[in-house]
């Protein structure tokens, strides 16, 4: 099969032919169609110290997509060749004390797809049963393949209740973006979403922001005054990792309110717990999806008229994976999506 390959320490990726995965017992066969772009691959791709630290060449990377499955292990009942998936990155070992308890999220043991294990940059796939979710009819094909980061989006979303709540956004990449879209649906009453670039702050808005400012031009207690806010956010979901954009959340929390953080940091962040503690704020850590809960929350908003697809602002070929994460890398994007249908392969 073609897949494009971490061949060796250093940047860049190469389409080339692998060996077909190999199906185990327990295993799904899936044949690709569409792949997002997460920002694990830009690492993967640059090759940066997190990468040289974490991954080990040769790797096929890429957790995000749907196909449909081709072949199923022998002890595979409940999925069919035809059906169309997606996947669960984290493949978890299924014996420690959290998996034993249902709450695989929180598995210490977890492989990722693409990062420990070959991914879906490729014409198939593999992975076990316990990692394959069945799509609801009605979904749209981009959509689906996006629903990886979309679990995020919604796990980071509805960590707190939002209904009738102000909540604050920032960071507005494709998961930020998503995340507006989510809360507003729930019902959260004012959404300002903090981003410093401009394509970004225009998505942010048509995703259901009430308001998405440029945090470099302006404080957000002037946005609170403008919006008749008298105490602070409710709701505060960190999606940058910029450790100006996390004091700043602190600095505008009302008390009693509630943080979840997904935005990872790439240097140490100094906060004054004291703000922490005499605001009675809780601050979760969040990571990937609770499974199955978060897709099945996924499905029905879905179906109950969420529409995400804004956030989608790119299509390539998988041939142009160059141009591809050329434009993922950009910032002058959203979601962006690679085909690996057989009519775009030219």
């Amino acid at each position: 099969m073609l897949a494009l390959v971490k061949t060796e320490p250093g940047p860049g990726l190469v389409l080339q032919t692998v060996p077909d995965p190999q199906v185990g017992i327990n295993d799904v066969l899936i044949r690709v169609r569409k792949t997002g772009i997460c920002g694990t691959d830009l690492h993967i791709e640059s090759w940066d110290p997190w990468a040289a630290k974490t991954i080990h060449p040769p790797l096929v990377p890429g957790h995000e997509f749907v196909g449909q499955i081709v072949a199923v292990g022998a002890n595979v009942s409940d999925f069919h060749p035809g059906d169309v998936v997606s996947g669960e990155g984290h493949v978890t070992c299924g014996r420690c004390r959290h998996c034993m308890a249902g709450r695989r999220h929180l598995c210490a043991n977890t492989v990722g797809l693409g990062v420990g294990r070959d991914g879906a940059f490729a014409e198939y796939v593999v992975l076990p049963m316990t990692n394959v979710w069945h799509h609801w009819p009605g979904i749209d094909e981009d959509v689906a393949a996006i629903f990886d980061p979309f679990g995020n989006a919604v796990h980071t979303a509805l960590a707190f209740p939002v209904l009738g709540e102000d909540v604050l956004i920032t960071g507005a990449g494709p998961i930020g973006l998503m995340a507006t879209a989510v809360v507003r649906h729930a019902g959260a009453r004012f959404v300002v979403v903090s981003e410093p670039n401009p394509v970004r702050r225009a998505l942010a808005s048509r995703m259901g922001a009430t308001v998405a400012v440029d945090p470099g031009a302006r404080d957000l207690a002037d946005v609170q005054r403008e919006l008749g806010m008298v105490e602070g956010f409710d709701v505060a979901l960190e999606m940058s990792g910029a450790p100006a954009a996390i004091r700043a959340t602190l600095d505008n929390m009302a008390h009693g309110g509630a943080i979840a953080i997904l935005g990872i940091p790439t240097q140490d962040v100094s906060l004054d717990v004291n703000e922490i503690v005499f605001k009675l704020l809780t601050v979760r850590g969040i990571y990937g999806r609770e499974m199955y809960e978060t897709w099945y929350k996924m499905t029905v908003m879905l179906q109950s008229g969420l529409d995400i697809s804004p956030a989608i602002t790119h299509r390539f070929s998988y041939r142009e994976h160059e141009a591809a994460f050329a434009a993922a890398r950009s910032g002058d994007a959203g979601k962006v999506i690679l085909d690996w249908n057989p009519q775009t392969d030219g």
